[in-house]
């Protein structure tokens, strides 16, 4: 037999008595194992434990990914999973067994969490981890909802645990706030006839004690004791900045670093009262709202830099309490709403005697001798105590996020989709350090659903029908779009104004102050958007935000029954005003 006919009668023979190529990576694929790694912090330390595992039994092929937390190992019969986990714990690290049914896929298409939950995870006996940098609304949902979905949290906090709402933000401002309505409904009510009225006598420090003491108890009562009692969160206390995309360095308080490894992080670190560049304005000591809300004096002349939430709310407080109060607005109150809103509070304030500087900017601010010294277009002003109250500004600057990857939009904010994701897959973020409105009811919501999101599950948020409450006298409550918003979208409108002496409750109470306005889409009449300025006005704007959300047009409103002598009445009578003349129904007329 000729040379080249006896070699290839040979290889043949082979072929045909051993397995082919083919076969033989079939079967080094079903002897494969997928291991899941904790604690590698750099790609450095992928390469040694592919050395590692390289050297175990029955190993030929190993492929360690740092980004995805795993270990691809193929061999012989011989691999032994048990070996393989031995070899990376003598290590230094910590793993978990895949199971196998998903060895064979590349990376992209390998199973992780399924939109029941973290399923995968547990049949690897590794919950998934998630890292969350904060400790208010948006962090104390996701938190527990992460949890509730078998992951475990650690939870870093700088600060005072529960972030500003409970702490320096809503309560103690709401209770400081009806303090001085009481205050207020003492000195002066429509019934002042009939009760007689008296000057109260404020002690302010005592107002402040019972104000810290409930502050201090719904803290621990929703925020430490919880976090006390659910022990898969561990709270690390410092702070925290990002390595890289995939794990945290967090200054401890007590002194020294942590460094943390993450499958999922959640930003929610708030935001953080913005201060204005006006010359000489950082050398005195002004108050933000959180040295005004923990003051134990009402101070004789304040003066209030700013327009809107914050700054009104504590000016009618401060007012109301006893002090002499100035607000220097840069254009109008409330000048990115209807108009008439600003227009109606600003009435309303200076009724009480607060001043309403419009079109007034401070060009200078000086302290001296106890007193501060504003120079304006209109001349000085002067006050004991200034107030500056011109927004919030995103608590983003020290996270290092550049070293993760994370955009921010101009403000500092960060960018998230409507499933709070930011642009880096597996960091999400939540609550006022993004570029959501600023309320702690929107942050909660999405704290809660980027958990879900975080640990396979499909969530977003809907942002089109956000209610917002002002807590002054009376309140601005609005939803959805308002007359001038609707047209920039290029969607023509029909609206309506009801003003309060229209309204049953309004004229039972002697308090007529206000009005309720409906904007509807020009045709279908569907509602699209309501503003109230009223007294419980917070209270009327929920039923509107449930119309909005169930598409009901103003004809659909005013079929609904509304009780009769309530102020959300209201919303039901200005519907009517959309066909009928309201002056002209009977009481609670249908």
């Amino acid at each position: 037999m000729p040379l080249l006919a006896h070699l290839r009668h040979v290889l043949g023979q082979r072929i045909g008595s051993e397995e082919s190529p083919a076969s033989s990576d079939r079967r080094r694929e079903g002897n494969s194992v997928v291991l899941q790694i904790t604690g590698m912090t750099c790609g450095s330390c992928a390469s040694h434990i592919e050395k590692v595992l390289l050297k175990a039994p029955g190993v030929h092929e190993a492929k360690v990914s740092y980004a995805e937390g795993t270990a691809r190992v193929s061999g012989d019969g011989a691999l032994d999973p048990a070996a393989l986990s031995a070899a990376v714990r003598a290590a230094g690290y910590e793993v978990a067994v895949e199971k196998s049914a998903d060895a064979g896929r590349p990376p992209e298409k390998r199973r992780e969490e399924t939109p029941g939950g973290t399923q995968n995870r547990e049949q690897r006996g590794a919950p998934l981890h998630v890292a969350v940098i904060g400790s208010g609304g948006a962090a104390m949902a996701a938190a527990l909802r992460a949890v509730e979905r078998d992951a475990r949290v650690t939870l870093i906090e700088r600060g005072t645990i529960g972030g500003t709402c409970v702490n320096v933000g809503c309560v103690p401002s709401k209770i400081m706030i009806r303090a001085a309505h009481i205050a207020h409904l003492r000195r002066h009510s429509p019934f002042d006839e009939g009760i007689a009225a008296a000057e109260p006598a404020i002690l302010r420090e005592r107002l402040l004690a019972q104000q810290q003491a409930r502050v201090e108890e719904m803290r621990h009562a929703k925020y430490e004791n919880i976090l006390e009692s659910t022990p898969a969160i561990a709270v690390l206390r410092g702070e925290a900045r990002f390595k890289d995309g995939r794990s945290l360095i967090v200054r401890l308080n007590e002194g020294g670093e942590s460094e943390i490894s993450f499958d999922r992080c959640l930003i929610a670190t708030g935001a953080s009262p913005a201060v204005p560049p006006i010359p000489g304005l950082k050398e005195t000591p002004y108050w933000t709202s959180t040295e005004a809300l923990a003051s134990d004096t009402i101070p004789a002349r304040l003066a209030v830099i700013g327009s809107s939430v914050v700054a009104v709310e504590l000016a009618q407080a401060f007012a109301r309490l006893g002090g002499k109060v100035t607000i220097l607005a840069r254009s109008t109150l409330f000048f990115r709403e209807d108009p008439a809103i600003g227009e109606a509070v600003t009435a309303a304030f200076r009724a009480e005697g607060v001043e309403v500087l419009e079109h007034t900017q401070a060009s200078n601010v000086a302290f001296a001798d106890g007193e501060f010294v504003l120079t304006t277009g209109q001349g000085e002003l002067r006050a004991d105590k200034l107030l500056i109250a011109t927004g919030r500004a995103p608590n983003t600057r020290g996270l290092a996020l550049e070293a993760a990857g994370v955009a921010v939009d101009p403000q500092g904010a960060i960018i998230v989709d409507t499933h709070m994701r930011t642009g880096v897959p597996h960091i999400y973020a939540a609550g006022d350090c993004t570029n959501q409105p600023q309320f702690v009811y929107v942050a909660a919501a999405a704290g809660s659903r980027a958990a879900i999101n975080m640990t396979g599950g499909d969530a977003t948020l809907d942002l089109t029908a956000v209610p917002a409450v002002v807590f002054t006298d009376p309140q601005v409550a609005t939803v959805g779009y308002s007359e001038a918003e609707a047209h920039y979208e290029g969607i023509e409108t029909d609206s309506r104004t009801l003003t309060l002496d229209n309204v049953p409750r309004a004229l039972a109470n002697f308090d007529t102050r206000g009005f309720i306005k409906l904007v509807a889409e020009a045709g279908s009449g569907r509602l699209i958007g309501v503003q109230a300025v009223a007294p419980d006005a917070g209270e009327l704007i929920q039923a509107a935000v449930i119309a909005i959300h169930a598409r009901m047009s103003v004809h659909d409103l005013a079929n609904q029954l509304f009780p009769y002598l309530t102020m959300v009445e209201g919303l039901k009578l200005a519907a009517q005003t959309f066909s009928k003349d309201v002056t002209q129904l009977s009481c609670c007329a249908g």
